[in-house]
This record gives structure tokens, C-alpha cells and sequence, in this order.
């Protein structure tokens, strides 16, 4: 038995690399999805329905792909497929998107490249836990931090940077509807994708079956804690009927609920949900009856209710901190014009130019994000990775909450630079602390799983904060970047109660032993 070597650092630059095309990709989607959308005729209020792509495609994906790669061995090896599969889907989706000739085509490519980034995206998490052992897993995922934020920058800048570095003219010309800075952005976007992800398909080579064997041999020699009991599906079968009909009838109800009181239609997101999530139980629990153990469906949701202890103490870190983070891209640009520049008029100069002032602001905390990256493994290293995030989340917390005192529009410079450190922590630390909590024969489904806890808040707060906002905030959005605020600090008390079971500084204590 052995323990997972220490890698280089160009080797793990070279295995994350691939993260700077995928955050290209999403770069790309987030910052102009919305630009091709309107200017293909879709109307402001029908925009939010057309990009509940994103989430959907994100809670459906990464679980199956996860599980799949569990499953997979073959020349490329267990998760570098995937990689190479969802780049080149996604890179032509790439190529597709500034050509759509109609809405519904442009809809249609956002849930394909969504899908397909996804795929890229998924094993990339699950494949520095089988890389790296414990006392570099930090150093592995704030890397991952560090492409995700430079990434970040450069797409959301590329059409600016098209037109006035390259003159390459920012309007639609010979009768077309995308402006042609906006389509070379997106084939450069697609160009970078495949080659970042192909060097690192062609740089690492995966550990075998075998000896991820032995290396999870070793690890729960070291970590006895870590073994955990596993309910099968068919133990499960009575939890599966019965937590299935509660989410039905929950669900259901509320949806009566929004009805009977007209409240806003977005609630119905919610509702559904649960209602959807019932069903899946239902459906899990007659397969497992039938004896269809070995149904990826069964094997997904039953590993769902065997979640480590970690990784459900982490769940709750992340539904606040992802909360707050989705409340913050919805409602910035219009806490922003409305409560600092004070004007809520769309065509005013005032208002266009606080709407600029916010990109600029979303690049400080992704570039300052990228930088923090490398310090964060060296707080951790002198504290714990525990702290470290809980530092994180509250100046993230802070600076969010610091919107509503600030007239100035340059000291939110200040304020993002906290919410950039925290950007950076959510990016690393809980993947770092729930990895080695994870069995490595379930690291892809377990990753894929996690990824609910980022979604699942996303559409809480599509669903909910248009309410609050309407008929507690009287539309004014600023609270609304005060409740991020609040949630990103009640996230960075929760990280207390999370126990790190395979922290470095427990290795040193049991290696002296």
C-alpha cells in the first residue's frame, strides 16, 4: 500500500489548465447571452425564463457524468474523456451561438453549450481529488480559483477588447444581427476551449484502477473516521416511497398556494422543484422494488441519502454562500443605478453608465479573485482550511453588506476586493475539505451530487427574491444585496460545525502517532 505522490507545480498548472477554456465558455455565455437574446427580439421579462437553462442543465449533468466517469476506464482513462467530449461539443456550440438566425436557435444552442461546458466542467473537480493527495489539494483547487478568475476577466472583456484594441466594429453589419465583435469573441472562446482542455489531456496522465485502489487503502488506514456505513437502495425503499409523497404533496400545495393568492409566477420554479423531486423518488423507489439496483437513477439518489457527514455540513456552507452570490449577479446592476447613481431610468447616461461601472466592478472581484487564489493555500497552511474559508466568507459578507453605506461608486472597488476573496475561497476550500471525505470509487457522483448545493440556491433565489424584493423591499433592490451579505456570513459560521476529516494538520498528528 502506498500514499498518492506530491506533484509538481507546472504538473497540477498543466492538469487545471483545462479550467481556463471552460471559464471561457461561461465567461462568454454570461456576459452576452442576454445581448444575443434581446437582440434577437426576446423581451426583458422573458429572459430569465430563457436562462433557466443554466441551473437545470447543471443539476441534471454533473451527477450523470459524475457517476459515468466513476464507471469509465479506457486509453484516455477515467474522467480525460469527458473533458475532450464536452470541449468539442461546446466549442462548436461556440461557433453556433452569434449565428443563431432566430431566438428559438439561440435558446436551443444555450441549453446544448450549457450541457456540453457541463460535461467539460464535472470531472474537472473530481479529478483533483483522484490527483492529489490531501496536503495538495488546496494548492489544487485554488489553482482552479486562479484560471476560474482569469478566465472570467479576459471573457467578459474580449467584445471591448475586439473593438478597441483590433478596431473590429461593435454593431451588426451587411444585414446581420450580431454585432461582429460579439462573434469573433465567441470563435476565439471556442478556439481557447478545445486547446486548454486538449493540454491537458495530452499533459496528465490518470492514475489506474488499481492504484487509486491502493491509494484509498492507504487513505482509510491512516483515516479510519473517514469509513462510513452505506444504506443500500433497498433499506432505503420506505424512505424513497415516503419522503417521495410528502415532496409530491408539498409541492403541489404550495403551487395551489401561489395560485389561489396570485403571488409572482417565479414561486412556481420553486414549487415544481419539490414536486419534480418527489417524483424522482417515487420512480427511484419502483425501480429499486423491481430489483434495478444498478440503475444509474437508483445509484445516484441512493448515494444522495448516503452522504458523507462532511459533505451534508459543507451542503449548508454552500447553500448560503451561493445564495448570496446569485443575489448579487441578479440585482447589482440595479441596486447599483438605483441607490447610488439614483436613477432607475434604462435610457437615461446616469443609469448606462452605473450599469458600466458594474462590469468593471464584476472584473475587479474575478481579477482580484485570481490573485488571492495563491495566498489562500498559505493562510490555510497556518491555520486550517476551515478558517480560512470562514475569513473568506465574511469579508465577502461584509463587502456585500457595504453596497448600502457607500455613495461613492469608486470605494465599491473596496467592497469587491472582499467579495473576490471570497469568490477565490468558494472556488477551493470546500472542494479541498469535502475530497477527502469522499471514497474514490464515488468521486465523480459525489461531485456531481455537490453540485446541487450551488444549484438548488440559484433557483431558491430566482424564485424567491423577486418576491421579497416586491413586497418587502418595495423594489428597492439594495436589501437585497444586504440579504447576500448576511447569508454569506451565516455561511461562514456554518463552516465551524464542518469537520474537515482529512485535513494535513490531522495527518501530521496521526503520522507521529
Amino acid at each position: 500500500m502506498r500514499r498518492k505522490p506530491l506533484l509538481k507545480f507546472w504538473q497540477i498548472w498543466n492538469m487545471s489548465f483545462g479550467f481556463l477554456g471552460i471559464q471561457f465558455g461561461f465567461g462568454l455565455q454570461n456576459a452576452n447571452v442576454s445581448r444575443i437574446f434581446e437582440t434577437l427580439g426576446a423581451k426583458v421579462e422573458d429572459i430569465p425564463i430563457l436562462w433557466i437553462a443554466a441551473p437545470i442543465t447543471g443539476l441534471i449533468i454533473q451527477p450523470i457524468i459524475g457517476h459515468l466517469s466513476d464507471n469509465t476506464w479506457c486509453k484516455l482513462g477515467r474522467r480525460r474523456p469527458y473533458f475532450l467530449f464536452g470541449a468539442i461539443l461546446a466549442s462548436i456550440a461556440l461557433f453556433i451561438m452569434p449565428n443563431s438566425p432566430v431566438l428559438w436557435v439561440a435558446a436551443g444552442t444555450l441549453w446544448i453549450m450549457d450541457a456540453n461546458i457541463n460535461i467539460s466542467m464535472e470531472p474537472f473537480r473530481a479529478f483533483v481529488g483522484d490527483m492529489l493527495p490531501s496536503e495538495q489539494r488546496t494548492k489544487g483547487f485554488a489553482m482552479q480559483s486562479f484560471f476560474i478568475g482569469l478566465g472570467a476577466v479576459v471573457a467578459s472583456m474580449l467584445p471591448y477588447i475586439m473593438t478597441n484594441w483590433f478596431n473590429i466594429s461593435n454593431v451588426a453589419v451587411n444585414g446581420e444581427k450580431i454585432p461582429t465583435s460579439v462573434k469573433w469573441s465567441f470563435y476565439l472562446g471556442g478556439i481557447v476551449f478545445l486547446s486548454t482542455v486538449l493540454w491537458t489531456v495530452i499533459t496528465t496522465k490518470e492514475y489506474s484502477p488499481k492504484e487509486l485502489k491502493e491509494f484509498e487503502e492507504e487513505k482509510t488506514k491512516e483515516r479510519p473516521n473517514i469509513k462510513q456505513v452505506y444504506i443500500s437502495s433497498t433499506k432505503l425503499l420506505g424512505k424513497f416511497f415516503r419522503n417521495g409523497t410528502i415532496s409530491i404533496f408539498i409541492g403541489l400545495l404550495f403551487s395551489y398556494l401561489i395560485y389561489y393568492f396570485s403571488l409572482e409566477k417565479e414561486l412556481y420554479i420553486l414549487s415544481f422543484g419539490i414536486a419534480v423531486f418527489g417524483i424522482i423518488q417515487i420512480i427511484t423507489a419502483l425501480f429499486t422494488r423491481t430489483g434495478k439496483t444498478k440503475n444509474g437513477l437508483v445509484v445516484i439518489i441512493t448515494d444522495l441519502f448516503n452522504m458523507p457527514r462532511t459533505m451534508r455540513q459543507l451542503a449548508v456552507v454552500q447553500f448560503f454562500s451561493w445564495f448570496a452570490l446569485f443575489a448579487m449577479w441578479i440585482y447589482s446592476t440595479s441596486a447599483i443605478t438605483s441607490h447610488i447613481y439614483g436613477t432607475s431610468d434604462t435610457t437615461s447616461a446616469l443609469y448606462n453608465d452605473g450599469a458600466d461601472w458594474v462590469g468593471v466592478l464584476f472584473a475587479v472581484y474575478n481579477g482580484f479573485a485570481a490573485v488571492v487564489a495563491f495566498l489562500l493555500p498559505v493562510l490555510a497552511k497556518h491555520t486550517s482550511r476551515k478558517i480560512t474559508h470562514m475569513i473568506s466568507l465574511i469579508l465577502g459578507g461584509i463587502g456585500l453588506s457595504s453596497f448600502y453605506f457607500i455613495k461613492d461608486p469608486n470605494l465599491l472597488i473596496i467592497s469587491m476586493l472582499g467579495v473576490g476573496v471570497a469568490w477565490a475561497s468558494i472556488l477551493s476550500m470546500p472542494y479541498a475539505i469535502l475530497t477527502g471525505s469522499l471514497p474514490s470509487e464515488k468521486m465523480g457522483t459525489y461531485m456531481g451530487i455537490f453540485n446541487f448545493f450551488i444549484v438548488i440556491p440559484q433557483i431558491l433565489a430566482a424564485s424567491i427574491l423577486g418576491f421579497f424584493v416586491k413586497d418587502f423591499f418595495h423594489d428597492q433592490t439594495i436589501y437585497a444585496l444586504i440579504l447576500g451579505g448576511i447569508s454569506m456570513i451565516i455561511a461562514a459560521f456554518c463552516v465551524l460545525f464542518v469537520d474537515d476529516v482529512d485535513a494535513p494538520n490531522k495527518l501530521k498528528r496521526i503520522s507521529k502517532k
